[in-house]
């Protein structure tokens, strides 16, 4: 016996279920987005938020980590302007970044030009140049304090050899600074080395092309074409090496600690020396927070620069 069933077709008014309609899709693809991203997210806002809100509310305060804290209001940032010690570590910072960032983005051009070329072994000199920035940074000042050691470091050895005058690096307290620069780019320059090879491999080969057969010389086409090409590249890495030195500490720290006479040291190890070593947590805090506002005001100048002529970057 043949059983048949009717359909009652669906007229064009009834309405469709909610979590069938495409709001109802929308909806599950956005919880389920969620329900991946969400514990991420919230361990990332625990861990930077709250601890930033935090070192607000200690920067306003007097203490020591133990004893109750005595609020002192702005009483701190007060004292940063007129504190010697702070004066002569942003003095010390604002060198380092002088020198460190166009540094490391010159020499980052330079090098990423000629490991553009097509020679053999290619690719074990770009390994090589970018493996110092993959060492940690701790070992690379380690490593630079044997090097310049005055008593047998290998530089001084090489101008012994040379017949050229020795010199105490790390321990003077007029060159010291000049040397962290260098120990730091030779850390960092495998970044921006890497960065711009990968623009340069980006730039269309027609505007080179068309440009060499309109006469332009290698020279030319690199100012005309390429440098325009890598100029959202150059704000980053601007920006980037901008933050980079002002935070610099590790290198400090396993160089120097910040001598001989506190030549070498910078913001970041001064605040260091703040809150862990003499236990002034709300001094140290308020620095780090000026460090921020500074931070912020320097990055937020060359992206407003850059947008102003044209690279849009961030």
């Amino acid at each position: 016996m043949a059983v048949t069933f009717a359909v009652t077709p669906r007229s064009p008014s009834t309405p469709v279920p909610a979590e069938r309609g495409p709001r109802g899709r929308a909806l599950r693809r956005h919880l389920t987005g969620w329900a991946f991203a969400g514990p991420a997210t919230a361990i990332v806002v625990g861990l930077s938020i709250f601890p930033a809100v935090w070192a607000f509310f200690i920067s306003r305060a007097k203490w020591n980590g133990i004893a109750p804290a005595t609020m002192v209001g702005w009483g701190n940032y007060r004292k940063l302007v007129q504190d010697p010690d702070m004066i002569a570590a942003t003095r010390h910072t604002l060198i380092l970044t002088a020198i460190f960032v166009p540094g490391s983005i010159v020499l980052g051009i330079l090098i990423a030009v000629a490991l553009n070329q097509k020679i053999r072994l290619i690719g074990f000199y770009r390994t090589c140049i970018f493996v110092p920035y993959v060492a940690s940074a701790a070992a690379t000042g380690i490593l630079a304090g044997f090097v310049f050691n005055p008593q047998f470091g290998v530089v001084n050895d090489i101008l012994r050899h040379l017949g050229l005058p020795q010199g105490q690096f790390l321990e003077s307290r007029h060159v010291a600074i000049y040397v962290i620069c260098v120990i730091a780019l030779w850390g960092e320059v495998g970044f921006t080395t890497v960065i711009y090879l990968a623009a340069l491999q980006d730039i269309p080969r027609d505007l080179v092309e068309a440009a060499t057969m309109d006469g332009a010389g290698k020279w030319r086409v690199f100012r005309h074409v390429t440098l325009p090409e890598l100029r959202p590249v150059t704000v980053f890495a601007a920006v980037w090496q901008t933050i980079t030195a002002m935070q610099l500490f590790d290198l400090i720290y396993t160089t120097t600690r910040g001598g001989p006479i506190n030549s070498t040291q910078t913001i970041v190890y001064y605040i260091y020396e703040l809150a862990f070593q003499t236990q002034r947590l709300g001094y140290g805090a308020a620095a780090a927070y000026l460090l921020f506002i500074v931070t912020l005001v320097l990055s937020l100048i060359v992206i407003l620069y850059s947008r102003r002529r044209g690279s849009e970057v961030f």
